[in-house]
Order: C-alpha cells, then structure tokens, then sequence
C-alpha cells in the first residue's frame, strides 16, 4: 500500500517528513484531523525494523489522538510525531533541529513527550518553537503527563470492575501491569495505595526491581502476562499484543491499560474479545489523561485541574462500555462512534463571516 493509499485508509490530512543528516535526524509528523482544533500528540523515539513500520505507527498512533481527544471532550485534533533512531543516541542538537520542523507547521501540530521521550527533550523542542507541551514547570511546561494519564486509566479500571463485578473498589483485586515504566509505574503506586494485588511484565530487571521493592507483587515471566489468573491485565508498555496469538491465552476478565493501540487489528481482536466475554476499555479512551494534561497546559490550566477532569474517565469507560452492550458492537466500535458523531457534529456547524478584528 503506497503512502497516500495509507494516508487515505486512515483519512490523514497531512504527513511531514523530516531529514537533518547533520544531526542524525529522521523524522515522520502525522496530522490527522483539525475539525475540532489544532492537531495534539506526543512525539516518540523508536528504532523501528524499518520506515515503513515507522510510517504505520504515526499513522494509527496520531488518528488514536483525534478519537482521543474527542471521546474526551476537548477542543483539539490529533498528532503525532515519531523519530527514527535508537534513543540512546539522541543528542540536544536532534531535537532542536526537530522543533523546527514542528515550527514550520505554524501551530497545526503540537507536540508533547511520549515513549522514549522526556521532558528535557521537550524543553530543547521548545527552545526552536512554542508549539510543544510538557516541557519542565520552570521552562513554562506542565511537566511529566504520566501520573495523569496513570491517574485516568486507574479510574477506567475502576469503571470496567463495577461492570464487571459490580462495585468499582480495587481493594483485594489483581492487577497484572506490562510495562512499569512511566504511566506503569504511576499506575502500579495508585493500586497500590488503595490495596490491589499487583503482578508486573516488564523487559527490565531494573524496573521491575524497583516496582516489587516499593510496591510489592510479583514478575511475570513472557506469555505468563497473558495466561495471568488476574481480574484486570493492564498493558502500560508496546501496541499490538492483544492479537490471534495472545487471546487464546487470555484468562482475564478485564483489559484496561495506558498503551496505545493495544489491539493489533482493531475488528479482528475487538470482536475476538467480545465473543469470549473480555471487557476491553478502548486504549484511547482509557489512556486520555496524559492529553489532558497538556491540553490544561495549553488552556493555563493548572495539574490539579488536569487530575479532577482525568477521574471523569471512570463515566467516559462506563459509558463506552454500556453503549457496546446496548448496540450489540464491540467497545471499540462504540468508542469510535462517540468520536466520530462529535466531529461530524462539529464539522458541519454553520460557518459565518466576522470581520478582521
């Protein structure tokens, strides 16, 4: 499939492409819809296998942000950015060379921290443009998103367990969390404090170490995430895992996590999770706190507000869930008609001419 056939399946307005060999920089900005604002996402580092992998993941990652951005109610579009190349070699240089890219957009995206990106990257993002969130509090930024986006998707999971068990108290419940990195970890500390049982599935033995000292639990070892005899299986960490090779395994009555496009296809293994009676909380729905986050920053809002409209994702989940139910669909499909009948709204209002003020 040729780059525009992608750009086309995917409904995208725009992809930038962008090349600094001076600084090793190999870039890809996907600009998905702007109905309802300017296009928001974070921007991630990965070595992928190769550019063609690169382009399909900004592609399903910046649409996951419009569906986002509009499940949650905010006036804003979705992005994102990926930057080629392995994260332990980037370099101050690189990223500045990137914000100006991002620059040149004029403020049709806006980038923020994601996967393999940190806040100082954003601050040296922000040194080329303003268009970027999550910088340091001292160089005008919010600061990590990820305890907000752990903060939303620990009420999702409350969400799924009143569902599921009608009462949404975690307390003596089993999480198993893949991925204790940033919003895994922030996630694992909330259960924690209210008293789950916690098993972790990470590919460090420092992060896992760190997580069992400070919160107790157990490691999960491979496939032994999926076969977890837990009530909730949280994916924190890579897309993709929720596919015709792992559902067979599936013991769990609940998938809720912060990663994005947990599901590698999203009819085939959303309707696989629904025959086998799986309550799956749509990662974009779920995982909406860290976009909150930033869009209180772009708004001069301030953390606690982000925190207080991330809880709302407990009724958003519940909402999702219920409505699947009701139509007979998957809670993905029903999570993309709220999106889509919000923007159709929007898009279709009625336009009238004002005057250059």
């Amino acid at each position: 499939m040729s780059i525009f056939e992608q750009l086309s399946s995917y409904d995208h307005e725009q992809i930038m492409f962008c090349r600094d060999d001076a600084v090793g920089l190999k870039a890809i900005i996907a600009v998905h819809n702007t109905t309802l604002g300017p296009a928001l996402g974070g921007t991630r580092m990965l070595d992928y296998p190769s550019e063609a992998d690169a382009v399909r993941d900004v592609l399903r990652l910046s649409r996951g942000m419009t569906y986002k951005a509009a499940v949650a109610g905010l006036d804003i579009g979705g992005g994102k950015a990926v930057i080629i190349g392995d994260p332990a070699m980037k370099t101050e240089a690189m990223f500045r060379s990137f914000g100006r890219f991002v620059d040149s957009l004029g403020g049709r995206y806006v980038t923020a921290e994601d996967m393999n990106t940190t806040v100082e990257d954003m601050g040296n993002i922000r040194r080329e443009t303003r268009w970027v969130t999550g910088s340091e509090a001292a160089h005008g930024g919010s600061g990590d998103p990820s305890p907000v986006t752990a903060w939303g998707a620990f009420h999702g999971i409350r969400a799924c367990l009143e569902v599921t068990y009608g009462s949404p108290d975690v307390s003596g419940r089993t999480v198993a969390i893949q991925g204790v990195g940033h919003v895994g970890w922030w996630l694992a500390k909330y259960l924690h404090e209210q008293g789950a049982k916690l098993l972790y599935a990470d590919v460090s033995g420092k992060r896992l170490s760190r997580a069992m000292e400070a919160f107790g639990g157990s490691v999960l070892e491979g496939d032994e995430f999926y076969r977890a005899e837990a009530d909730v299986l949280a994916p924190c960490a890579i897309g993709g895992i929720i596919n015709p090779r792992t559902i067979p395994m599936l013991r769990a009555p609940i998938i809720a996590g912060g990663a994005n496009n947990q599901l590698d296809d999203e009819k085939r293994d959303g309707e696989a999770l629904a025959t086998r009676g799986i309550n799956y909380a749509p990662d974009y729905v779920i995982n909406a706190g860290g976009l909150i986050n930033v869009y209180s920053e772009l708004k001069g809002y301030g953390r606690d507000k982000a925190m207080l409209d991330a809880a709302n994702i407990f009724d958003t989940v519940k909402r999702v869930i219920n409505k699947a139910k009701v139509e007979g669909t998957t809670t993905v499909m029903a999570a993309n008609r709220v999106a889509e009948e919000r923007i159709a709204t929007v898009h279709h209002l009625k336009r009238v001419w004002l005057a250059p003020r």
